[in-house]
Parts: structure tokens; sequence; C-alpha cells
């Protein structure tokens, strides 16, 4: 898969609180991914890496550097519905951001997770319902906080296909006449 998104300011946001709601800026962020699903076995392999481009913060006239990020994720479907396995990603700030104060120098971030993840697929009316659960150790940080952190998503999608029986394939006998 390829993929583009954006981000836009919502929320609050002003310079002089600790704490917002919003980060005040807009970002580009583009990449590619790959899903390996076995059916048979159960196992699935993802990955998807792509690059973030952060616009200036108009509040501070700040702009966050451009970083890269890769998320990795293998599990085990222990029945149709029910996944588990392990995650991971890796964040690395591949340009300074602009606008600080030049005592603070160049600042770029990176930081890197690994955990476990568990999976569940559940009909939700016409609709597939998936609830998954990931928790991260986030070590190698470089100028930002480092810890444990968790994620639950939840996401709504049109059911698989109806497994199909398989059809009688018409073939010419050999030696047959048209």
């Amino acid at each position: 898969m390829t993929y583009i998104t954006g981000e836009i300011p919502i929320g609050t946001y002003n310079a002089a609180d600790l704490a917002n709601l919003g980060t005040g800026h807009s970002a580009l962020d583009g990449g590619v991914g790959y899903t390996y699903l076995d059916l048979k076995s159960g196992h699935e392999f993802s990955v998807v890496s792509g690059l973030t481009g952060n616009f200036t913060n108009p509040h501070t006239g700040y702009t966050n550097g451009i970083d890269w990020h890769t998320d990795l994720a293998a599990s085990q479907f222990v029945t149709k519905q029910l996944q588990v396995g392990a995650v991971g990603y890796f964040y690395q700030q591949v340009t300074p951001d602009q606008g600080a104060a030049p005592i603070l120098r160049n600042f770029e971030a990176r930081v890197a997770g690994i955990g476990p993840q568990v999976g569940y697929l559940f009909p939700v009316g016409k609709l597939q319902g998936y609830l998954n659960l990931k928790a991260y150790w986030e070590f190698a940080a470089q100028n930002r906080p480092d810890g444990w952190n968790a994620w639950v998503t939840f996401s709504l999608s049109p059911p698989p296909p109806e497994a199909t029986s398989h059809s009688a394939m018409v073939t010419k006998a050999k030696g047959s006449a048209d």
C-alpha cells in the first residue's frame, strides 16, 4: 500500500499554556506499507514506513523537523477472531527543528519502542469491528521522553467476502473433439 495523509490544527492552542489539545500546526505524512497474511497458518506480519513534514506553528514561529518512522507488527491468529503478537516502532527526526533559540543548537529526536499486542475481530451489524490493544516500552530516546505507552484502536470496515465453494471447472478432456 501507499498512503498520504495530513494533519490540520484542531482544538485550542495557546503558546503560553503548558498543555494544549492541539499541536498548533499542520503536517503532511506519506509512506508505504506491506502486510503478509497466511490464512492457513494464521501468521501475520506488517510493516509501514513513512516521512512526516511539519509546517510552521504560526503561534510560535517554530517548525518541527522532518521525521522518518517505521512500524512493525507480527502476530498469530489463535482463533479466526483473536490474534496475539508483538509490535515495535522506530522514530528518527532527519532534519532539525527551526525557530529555536540558537543556544539550543540542532534539535533532532529519536526513540524506539517494542511490546505486546492483542486484537479481536467481531461483527457489528453488517460491518466488521476490530479492537486492538498495543503497549510499547520505549528506549534509545534522544531529545524526547521515553517510558511506557499504550494504544487502543477500534475500527469498522466492510466484512470480508464470503468464502466461496470451489466451483467445478469445465475443461476439455485430452483428445476430445470441439
